[in-house]
């Protein structure tokens, strides 16, 4: 009895149309763009964080400018806010505040503030975001959060104003030495003595 060849052929068809429909000669790869990162040298150790310039680019900009600059040199962080000595605030965070010596570097004019409804970041464990009075007054003191602080989002009830504050970073190593700086002693909200950040510069540089 004579064999059917039609399977075969029918299989071989088959992979001929899915060899035509998924082989392409040029295959484009996309690469995901690499944000910039930076290492935050202070007394207690060093804190390397990535700086979010595709969601903030303004405030990413304007935190870099003064990287570039070299303004941060012997900066420090001066503020901790923390569960034992905010008891006046309805509203609880955690956070560690740190920016230029006013008595040595003057800063450049307020940017804008970039709402986190717009960036769609938020102050999440480890973010770092700028420090501002009112809605246009950010420069160049920031902050970095210790745990999850929602109130601090856009709609949040820690700022009258419910503006929120402009997240544009997040810590990739180094929550320890936030958490010593959280920890270091205070009067009031005040670090005392300030804990010295050496400098600010990009990582490989």
């Amino acid at each position: 009895m004579k064999r059917s060849c039609r399977p075969i052929s029918v299989l071989l068809r088959v992979l001929c149309v899915l060899c035509v429909s998924v082989v392409n000669p040029k295959v484009v790869r996309v690469e995901a763009q690499a944000l910039p990162r930076v290492i935050i040298q202070t007394d207690l150790g060093n804190i390397e964080a990535e700086i979010d310039s595709i969601h903030a680019p303004l405030t990413s900009a304007n935190f870099l400018r003064y990287v570039d600059l070299g303004m941060y040199h012997l900066a420090r962080f001066h503020r901790t806010v923390r569960a034992d000595n905010q008891a006046d605030s309805k509203v609880k965070i955690a956070v560690i505040q740190g920016g230029l010596d006013p008595m040595r570097v003057k800063g450049f004019p307020p940017i804008k503030l970039e709402r986190t409804n717009v960036t769609k970041l938020s102050h999440k464990d480890g973010t770092i975001s700028m420090a501002r009075a009112g809605p246009e007054t950010a420069t160049s003191d920031f902050f970095v959060c210790v745990g999850d602080q929602p109130s601090l989002d856009f709609g949040g009830k820690r700022n009258p104003d419910g503006q929120g504050f402009a997240a544009f970073g997040r810590v990739m190593l180094g929550m320890d030495v936030v958490r010593k700086i959280n920890a270091a002693p205070a009067n009031g909200q005040t670090l005392e003595p300030p804990v010295r950040i050496l400098n600010i510069v990009r990582k490989g540089r």
